[in-house]
C-alpha cells in the first residue's frame, strides 16, 4: 500500500500536512460488489460525508481516496445546499472503483426548527433544484454577514475575512469557517469551545436563517429525480412524540428515508427509531458525517444498524443502479 499524504485547510490559505492517511495504490481498484438487502449486513457504506464543496476539510478527490483507503465500496458526497464538489469527487471515485452517489445536505425549517434533509440524486441537477441551491447559496451568504458582525462584537476583528481565509475558497461559509477564526485569533482553544460559547445553538453567532420549509426542499429533491432523507433525527433535542410528528410530516411532503445511523449513537435509540421508520414504512440510510480527518469519525465509522425489517435506502426504485 502506498502513502498519501492529505492536508488540513488552514485560515491562511495553504495546506498543512496533517501525516500519512494509508491510500491503496492506482493499481489496486476497488472490487464492485452488490450491496445487501439488510442494513445488520451491511460494510464499507457511508452516505454522508462533506467536502471542501462545503465545510468539509478534505477536496473531494481527498475524500474519495481516503474512503478508498479505508475499504469503502458505496459512498454518496453530501455537501452543505451545493453538489459544487460532485465532478471532482466522480473523477476520483470512477478511477478508485468507488460507487458514488449524489447528494446535497439542504438546511431547511420545520416548525420552528431547523433541521437538515439529504437529497440523494441518481442524475445530473435538475427541475427546481437548481433554483432552490442558488437561493440557499444566497442565504449562506446573508448569514454570514451577520455572523461575522456578531463576533465583531465580541472582539473578532475582520470576522468575515478571516473566516473566508480559512474556507480557502470562494464557496458559501458556514459556522465551521468562523470556529477555526476563533481558534487562529486565540480567542478560544478549539473548535468545541468556540461552538460551545459563541455559535452553538442559542449563542451569539447562531444567527437563524429563514431556510425553506420542509415541504419545499423535498419537493426540489423529487422534481431533480432524487430521494430525500431525513438527517440525524436524533440531534435535533426532540422528544419522541415530537420526533414522530416530524416524521409524519416528513412523509406527507413526499419525504422517503431517513438516517437511522448517524456517526456513533446509542443503540436503544437506534433501534426505537427503526421502530418509528418501520411504522410509517420509511426507507433507512446511514452514514458518518464526516468533516474532518483526525476527530472523532472517519468515513465509514458509525454505530451498527439494528436488526430490523426496514429496507435500507439503497433498495429504493430510482436508487437501483447505484446499489450495484
Amino acid at each position: 500500500m502506498a502513502q498519501a499524504e492529505l492536508a488540513l485547510t488552514r485560515c491562511e490559505g495553504a495546506r498543512t500536512i496533517t501525516g500519512p492517511i494509508l491510500t491503496k495504490t492506482p493499481a489496486g481498484v476497488m472490487p464492485m460488489i452488490a450491496l445487501p438487502d439488510s442494513l445488520d449486513a451491511v460494510a464499507g457504506v457511508d452516505l454522508h460525508m462533506h467536502s471542501t464543496a462545503s465545510d468539509g476539510a478534505l477536496l473531494p478527490a481527498e475524500l474519495m481516496a481516503l474512503c478508498h483507503g479505508r475499504g469503502l465500496s458505496h459512498v454518496a458526497l453530501t455537501d452543505h445546499d451545493t453538489v459544487a464538489g460532485m465532478a471532482e469527487a466522480a473523477a476520483a471515485a470512477d478511477r478508485l472503483g468507488l460507487k458514488l452517489l449524489a447528494g446535497s445536505e439542504l438546511s431547511v425549517q420545520w416548525r420552528g426548527v431547523n433541521i437538515h434533509v439529504l437529497g440523494y440524486l441518481p442524475a445530473d441537477v435538475q427541475g427546481t433544484l437548481i433554483e432552490g441551491l442558488a437561493a440557499q447559496a444566497e442565504a449562506r451568504e446573508r448569514r454570514s454577514v451577520e455572523i461575522a458582525k456578531r463576533l465583531e462584537a465580541i472582539g473578532l476583528d475582520d470576522a468575515l475575512a478571516r473566516a473566508r481565509a480559512c474556507a480557502g475558497s470562494a464557496r458559501p461559509l458556514g459556522r465551521p469557517d468562523f470556529a477555526r477564526a476563533l481558534v487562529e485569533a486565540g480567542l478560544v482553544p478549539d473548535m468545541a469551545a468556540a461552538f460551545k460559547r459563541y455559535l452553538g445553538a442559542g449563542k451569539r453567532g447562531d444567527v437563524k436563517m429563514h431556510w425553506p420549509y420542509l415541504s419545499a426542499a423535498i419537493g426540489w429533491v423529487r422534481d431533480a429525480g432524487g430521494v430525500a432523507s431525513l438527517a440525524h433525527p436524533l440531534r435535533y433535542g426532540l422528544t419522541r412524540r415530537k420526533r414522530g410528528l416530524l416524521l409524519d410530516d416528513f412523509a406527507a411532503a413526499g419525504g422517503e428515508s431517513v438516517e437511522l445511523i448517524s456517526g456513533f449513537q446509542n443503540p436503544d435509540l437506534s433501534s426505537d427509531l427503526a421502530r418509528q421508520l418501520n411504522e410509517r414504512g420509511l426507507y433507512a440510510s446511514l452514514g458518518s458525517d464526516f468533516h474532518f480527518p483526525g476527530g472523532p469519525l472517519a468515513p465509514g465509522s458509525m454505530s451498527a444498524a439494528p436488526r430490523t425489517p426496514v429496507a435500507p435506502l439503497w433498495r429504493h426504485p430510482r436508487l437501483a443502479a447505484f446499489a450495484g
